[in-house]
Formats: C-alpha cells, structure tokens, sequence
C-alpha cells in the first residue's frame, strides 16, 4: 500500500509528510521489534530511543516535537495525530483481517430442526445446535460448538472452537466467544444443610449484550432466577470468572484471572486489572479501577482507583506501601525506644 493511500484511508484530520508519498508500505510493525518497509508507532518520549533505532519506513506519533525531529532527521515518513494507539488500531485492520470461513455448514454439524439459522452463516465440522436456537445472519461458528436449546445469538457474533452456550442465553450482535469459554454455565448455588448442601437449580439466564468479547477459558454463569448482564462493549480477558446474577455497565474492562462473585453490579467503564477479586454483592460505580490483585468486598465509588487487599484507595495504598518498605528500620527504632525507657519486652 502507498504511503499516501494509507493516510487517507486512516479517515482521521492527520498531518503527514508529502516528501515520500509513493512509498510503499508492506506491513505494521511494533518499534521495539520493527522491520523494514513498515508502519510503526509511538505515543511518548518513552519510546525516543526506539525511534532513532527503528527499521520501519514510516511512523505514526503524536502532536510532540522531540519525537517528529527524530522522525524527520531519520528519513522516516510520519503522521501526526492526537491518538497515535488508536490510529495505529486502524493501520492494522487495512492489512490484517482475522481468519473467517466460508458461509457453509460441515456436513457432520448435529442441528436440531427447529433451530433458526440466519444468512451466510458459518457452522464448522462437530457444531451441536440444540432445540429453539436463533442464530442470526453472518455469524461464524467454529468446529466443536456446543449451543443448548433455546439460545439465541445475534447477527456477525463469532464463535471460537469448542465453546459452549448453554441454554436461554441470549448474545447480542458482534460479540465474539473465544476458545473454550463457557456461556450461561450453572452458577454456584447451594443451600447448607444438616446433610450436606442442597442444589439450587439454576433456571435463570445470562445475557451478553451487543460488543461484549469474552476471552478464552472464560465462564459466566447464570443464576438461579432473573439474569446474568454483561453490558455493551465490555471486554473480558482470558480465565475470567463471572458469577450468577453479576451485572455489569457499559465499556467495562476485566484482565485475566478476574473473578466476579455472585449479585455484584459493576458501572460503566469500570476496569478491573489482572487477578482482582469483587466480593459477593460488591458495588462499583462508574469509572471506578481496581488495581492488580485488589480484593473488593464492599463499595466503591464512581471514578475512585483502588488497590490492595482489602481495597482502599489507591492513594493509600501507596503511603501504606512506602511505609511497608521501612517496616524493619521502624520496628529497630521502637525496640531502642523501647530498651532507653525500659519497656524492652524481649530482655
């Protein structure tokens, strides 16, 4: 692809070099592992010394003079814009496109006959679509899917091998399921008593509105009435666990090894980092984070970050860690204070 047709197709207000415009661009590239005849990026001055090592041909970067200098005085051709990342994003998607097979059905998929299957829709080799299925037009559903009755999934969504959609969950439009994740699973519902623990069947369902993506080895349950609510947009890392009756906001963000307990409701945009633990009914409000490995077991509030176990704000914890540090110097000193004014317990 020439230089220029690639800055007019990133459809965005750019400003670019005009010295170079017949330059052909053969692919992306990250900076730090660039290679000849790409595009790469980047966002900060963190990364100037990549740029002035950088193979690539041409690089997108923000508004930063430092960063267009060594652009120019490396030969390289460049695109300014205010998000260097996000049009990055776009670059990819012009030369790359996610494998996705032809509209046909494998003859050894098992579909039940009452099931409804929409146009040009994909259904790779040992597909199972159960009873009362609605699936929608272009969808893509790779080999090993299992979809229990009564489910419905909404046109473009994508299906990655052997993942299983259990019965009444409702999927919106261009969600995508990856490898081995489990939708609408029973959520953990027992009720003690003198002989051990009672089931609680599960009869409700879980529903993933449209532009959710749900990574691999990922599960959310359903719970035993009402439902189950992933929120537009929201994205969920692999080995994810979402439990019975969680509702989440708009655009939420959950990093691998997350786990979500029973009756939580989360806000929109709510971002939570690798291996956090929200508590049983936990609370989160709009905008809120929480850090890696946190433990949230009662409220936070819209916009606050917090971190630790158990939570706290992210201000405090990190007073708290400055003085975790010098926890040996302190104890020291005490125990001196200690022996001068005759306290010392251990003599």
């Amino acid at each position: 692809m020439l230089f220029k047709d690639l800055v007019e197709k990133l459809g965005q207000s750019v400003k670019s070099s005009s010295e170079t415009p017949d330059l052909e661009i053969s692919g992306v590239s990250a900076v730090l592992d660039s290679k000849p005849n790409t595009l790469t990026y980047s966002e900060s001055l963190k990364f100037a010394k990549q740029l002035r090592e950088t193979q690539a041909a041409a690089v997108i970067l923000p508004a930063n003079e430092e960063l267009l200098a060594i652009a120019k005085e490396r030969g390289l051709a460049w695109i300014v814009v205010a998000n260097p990342r996000y049009a990055f994003a776009q670059a990819i998607a012009l030369f790359y496109q996610p494998y996705k097979p032809a509209a046909t059905i494998h003859p050894s998929a098992i579909i039940d006959p009452s099931a409804q299957i929409g146009q040009n829709v994909a259904i790779g080799a040992h597909v199972v679509i159960e009873a009362n299925v609605t699936i929608g037009n272009d969808v893509v559903i790779h080999p090993g899917v299992v979809i229990y009755p009564d489910v419905i999934i909404g046109d473009r969504t994508v299906l990655h091998a052997n993942c299983v959609i259990h019965e009444r969950a409702q999927i919106g439009a261009d969600c995508v399921i990856h490898a081995g994740a489990v939708i609408g699973s029973e959520g953990f519902g027992f009720v003690p008593t003198r002989e051990g623990w009672l089931k609680m069947e599960q009869s409700g369902c879980t529903v993933l509105e449209d532009g959710v993506e749900v990574g691999c080895n990922s599960s959310i349950d359903r719970p035993s009435v009402g439902e189950t609510r992933i929120g537009r947009n929201t994205k969920i890392d692999n080995c994810v666990q979402v439990g019975h009756g969680v509702k989440t906001g708009e655009a939420c963000a959950f990093a691998a090894q997350v786990g979500i307990a029973g009756g939580s409701v989360l806000g929109n945009r709510v971002i939570l980092a690798g291996q956090v633990g929200v508590g049983n009914e936990s609370r989160m409000g709009d905008g809120s984070v929480a850090s890696a490995k946190t433990g949230v077991h009662a409220s936070v509030a819209a916009g606050q970050t917090v971190s630790g176990y158990p939570a706290v704000d992210h201000r405090i914890f990190l007073r708290s860690s400055a003085v975790y540090s010098h926890l040996s110097e302190m104890y020291k000193a005490i125990k001196q204070i200690q022996k001068r004014l005759g306290m010392d317990t251990d003599s």
